[in-house]
């Protein structure tokens, strides 16, 4: 049996030259360092109307839903970079969750998210860096069935941490970004044993 892992990272924002897509993408690095295979992707390419529970019955899942439940579905565990809204997660962020939570004929509610793992990091042009915004993604995923790394990533004042190749300006900073996605996949690759 391998030990190969397979992480779904993306961030909850589609905004161009969006601080928390940059952050995830240096998450992935170091999970791809640690020997786990990892697929990006952009909540852009999947869009989706806001959750809505007549539009399920008569219409079904989303045909983008669908595809995106196929990635989570494949991938051992989740590294997810959430921007700060209002002291929660982003809109879209919820959105996607909520569609991905939905029962798929046979298939049961959360049957895509529950008893995976996941990490969580945030960047944010306020000085908490997006804590409270991961404070409350936390506790959805957990009523989800995901275990949640204790380990997080929090870059504060996000307008000046990057570079403009999307990189942190500082090493440490993005050392720590790396680390937690190193800790993801090893994680996961001592769950699978």
């Amino acid at each position: 049996m391998s030990n190969q892992v397979s992480i779904l990272a993306f961030a909850g924002s589609t905004r161009t030259g969006s601080f928390n897509d940059s952050l995830v993408r240096i998450a992935a690095r170091g999970a791809i360092e640690a020997g786990a295979s990892v697929r990006i992707v952009s909540l852009k390419d999947y869009p989706m109307p806001l959750y809505d529970g007549d539009l399920e019955k008569q219409q079904g899942l989303p045909h983008t839903v669908k595809g995106l439940k196929e990635y989570f579905r494949q991938a051992d565990g989740f590294l997810l970079a959430s921007p700060e809204y209002n002291s929660s997660i982003s809109p879209l962020m919820k959105n996607t969750l909520d569609w991905l939570s939905r029962p798929e004929g046979a298939r049961p509610m959360l049957e895509v998210i529950k008893g995976k793992h996941a990490a969580l990091c945030s960047a944010s042009p306020g000085f908490r860096g997006g804590e409270r915004g991961l404070a409350a993604l936390r506790s959805m995923l957990t009523n989800c069935g995901v275990t949640v790394l204790a380990d997080q990533v929090t870059i504060a004042g996000a307008h000046m941490a990057f570079n403009e190749n999307g990189n942190l300006k500082e090493a440490k900073l993005n050392q720590n970004a790396m680390e937690l996605g190193r800790k993801l996949a090893e994680t996961l690759k001592k769950l699978k044993g």
